[in-house]
């Protein structure tokens, strides 16, 4: 009984990472601060995308590069808990620093005079670069909670509890300050952001345990090193876990590039600030939503048809985000004024957005237990750094072709062209995982 006890407080504990760490995707990355940096701090929007999708692949190739290594440390030494302590408080104290950041000024460092939105891309770069991290090594926790029978219902519970993280703090940025009146207010969403992070993520660091580190770390480097590469010797061995990786590289990066550009891609259809928070707190409702109900249904029809069902689902509300636009008389298709009220590029996207919130909590928490099911026992972390790799491997070319193909068209919706391809591809490489899950 007590050990029952002591494995439901830790998945409460596990569970509060996802509470803590939600509205920094939520506020900072996806709607509001990325908004912000294209349209007030950047010199123009089209400038403004092309740096935002630079400072979002900068952060998946360090987090590609440096995961497989740090994970296999991880599991040598026992320094996980340290690693994620260490990567969440880089990542508060760097959004800390963005509430500083005002349009048009102007910083030297070392005699170089460097643009707020340069400075700013930086900021935000090393503070993404800490939320990246922290979600590994919290991820890796996973397997240790939970069994065959539920590791859905708790990766799902906690993806829930996540929206829910993000719900409320979109819901609080839009009591305390008014960003439709004064958009230097969304400032002040970034201290929100760090101090919702320090406070929620303490009963994990509080009540997780881990192996306590060892002595000799130059040894646990070494054997790290050679982990890494025996890994990738054998990962054929792994045909598994080598297909699902290789699908989820494709359609985990639609989704890093959905997150990076939703706010802004709603602001290029002509969402204000406050109609970008309404649209983040009715998105996080059918996330959270998403997120409870699926985690049900996949321990009841299977991980692979659940997750094959978001994946069509993403695959056509992208495509529907896409074609919004048209459907204005200035654009392409002129509709009677009588259906105008109903069919414009506002409320396509509205409902393009709300399946997308339906299905993105599902799609990553499905991904995460499935990997976790797959996943051998004695490397657990190596493999999570991994799972990390697929998902950030490649992920820089979704948003830094968002951004290229923006700046060559003028507009954030050829950008979007890169996201429906990666969804299609992501669906065709999971079919043929049909036959063995």
């Amino acid at each position: 009984m007590e050990n029952d006890i002591n494995n439901k407080k830790a998945i409460w504990a596990w569970s509060m990472y996802d509470f803590a760490n939600q509205p920094f995707t939520t506020l900072i990355l996806t709607f509001i601060f990325g908004k912000y940096f294209v349209e007030v701090l950047s010199e123009n929007e089209i400038i403004g995308t092309s740096l935002w999708s630079l400072g979002v692949a900068i952060t998946a190739i360090v987090v590609s590069f440096f995961s497989p290594f740090l994970g296999a440390l991880a599991d040598s030494g026992g320094y996980r808990k340290r690693i994620l302590i260490l990567s969440t408080y880089v990542c508060i104290i760097a959004t800390i620093i963005l509430y500083f950041f005002q349009p048009e000024q102007h910083f030297k460092i070392l005699n170089i005079e460097i643009s707020v939105s340069i400075l700013a891309l930086i900021v935000f770069t090393i503070a993404n670069i800490g939320f990246e991290f922290g979600t590994v090594f919290c991820n890796s926790y996973l397997s240790e909670l939970s069994n065959n029978n539920n590791i859905g219902k708790i990766s799902g519970f906690a993806w829930g509890l996540g929206f829910v993280g993000g719900l409320l703090s979109l819901a609080l940025s839009l009591l305390l300050f008014d960003v439709s009146n004064n958009t230097d207010n969304v400032r002040y969403i970034n201290l929100l952001v760090a101090f919702w992070f320090a406070v929620f993520s303490l009963p994990t660091f509080l009540y997780l345990s881990d192996q306590k580190p060892k002595k000799n770390l130059r040894k646990h480097i070494y054997n790290s090193f050679t982990s890494i590469m025996s890994t990738f010797k054998n990962i054929t061995s792994h045909k598994l876990i080598l297909k699902f990786l290789i699908a989820r590289l494709f359609y985990n990066d639609a989704l890093v590039t959905i997150f990076a550009f939703g706010g802004v891609y709603a602001g290029h259809i002509g969402f204000s600030f406050f109609e970008v928070l309404i649209l983040g707190i009715v998105l996080n409702i059918s996330a959270c939503i998403g997120s409870f109900l699926f985690g049900y249904l996949e321990d009841r029809i299977g991980v692979y048809k659940m997750l094959n069902m978001t994946l069509w689902v993403l695959f056509f509300s992208v495509l529907l985000a896409f074609l919004a636009p048209f459907f204005d008389c200035n654009k392409l298709i002129c509709l009677p004024p009588k259906l105008t009220s109903v069919i414009n590029p506002k409320v396509l996207f509205w409902i393009a957005g709300t399946l997308i919130g339906l299905m993105q909590g599902p799609n990553q928490s499905g991904s995460r237990s499935l990997m976790a099911r797959l996943t051998p026992e004695s490397k657990k972390n190596e493999f999570f750094g991994f799972y990390a790799f697929s998902g950030k491997a490649t992920s820089f070319i979704g948003p830094l072709l968002f951004g290229i193909l923006t700046a060559s068209f003028g507009t954030q919706q050829a950008g979007l062209m890169i996201v429906i391809i990666f969804f299609l591809l992501g669906i065709i490489f999971f079919r043929s995982l049909k036959s063995v899950i």
